[in-house]
């Protein structure tokens, strides 16, 4: 991972300077920039900037740089979000009954790929139990029907507070979480099984085939109250032809899911992506 930096993200209305007086606030408090990103959406009129800096010879006490951003992105007249790279987010995992990117979730995290705590996988089956032992990390079976949707939720959400969760992942959970739940938890990645906005709701793979489709996909977004219509993170194509069955567009259909939902994730945890009016702004 290296020294420890700071990341700054800000978005505020663009005018002509704002680089200059951005990487002219870190120089004159001693930091050196690693990484500067910029992006100025000209139909918005905004600017939106990713920059990081290391902390070692910083001139501010790691203590001040919060207030210290907030002042710089108040001046600015925008909104700005300060985070540390040695700080590991803790996130929870939901899942149903497919397993394929729980473990590549888990795995990349063992390995280090990925700078988070899985402090619980949460799911409304138990099939998945196993998994979450084999990687150590506690598993929490919440069953959701119907009729307790509204309980199951309130039980999730204190379940996320109970643990200091930031991030929820969702890995193939097959429910739909309410607009009461995302208003009180909105920071949620998932992954669907297409490449959106094509081929929406249920048996895409199956409709891809009798459409006989060159390329098959899977999208990474935020969840949204809209079904599938949150900002986008990340989508991942492959190549298929007329020799693949069904089968074999579920195969390749669950590799792009993962490597999708791991490339979000990681984009997510490294602070490269900012959402601003229903979109996103990814500095790879």
């Amino acid at each position: 991972m290296g020294s420890p930096a700071a990341i700054l993200q800000l978005v505020c209305a663009d005018r002509p300077g704002l680089v200059s007086e951005l990487s002219g606030w870190v120089a004159a408090n001693g930091g050196n920039i690693r990484h500067a990103d910029h992006h100025t959406d000209a139909g918005a009129g905004l600017f939106l900037s990713r920059i990081e800096w290391g902390l070692e010879g910083f001139g501010l006490p790691r203590e001040a740089i919060a207030p210290a951003t907030q002042a710089l992105a108040a001046r600015l007249g925008g909104e700005g979000q300060l985070h540390f790279s040695d700080l590991s987010t803790k996130v929870a995992i939901f899942v149903s009954r497919q397993d394929h990117c729980l473990v590549d979730l888990l795995w990349r995290t063992r390995a280090g790929e990925l700078p988070m705590q899985v402090a619980c996988v949460v799911s409304n089956h138990r099939d998945l139990e196993p998994v979450a032992a084999g990687f150590d990390v506690p598993f929490v079976h919440l069953p959701v029907q119907a009729a307790n949707r509204a309980a199951a939720e309130q039980a999730q959400l204190a379940l996320l507070a109970e643990h200091g969760i930031e991030l929820v992942i969702l890995a193939k959970y097959m429910q739909v979480l309410s607009g009461s739940f995302l208003e009180r938890f909105p920071t949620v990645i998932n992954i669907h099984h297409s490449f959106l906005p094509a081929f929406q709701g249920a048996q895409p793979y199956h409709r891809a085939w009798e459409r006989g489709v060159k390329l098959i996909g899977a999208t990474a977004h935020f969840v949204t109250e809209e079904l599938d219509a949150g900002p986008i993170i990340e989508q991942v194509t492959m190549a298929v032809s007329h020799r693949d069955e069904v089968e074999d567009l579920i195969r390749l259909g669950r590799d792009t899911e993962r490597l999708a939902l791991a490339r979000a994730v990681r984009l997510v945890l490294r602070r490269q992506v900012i959402v601003y009016r229903g979109r996103t702004a990814v500095f790879a």
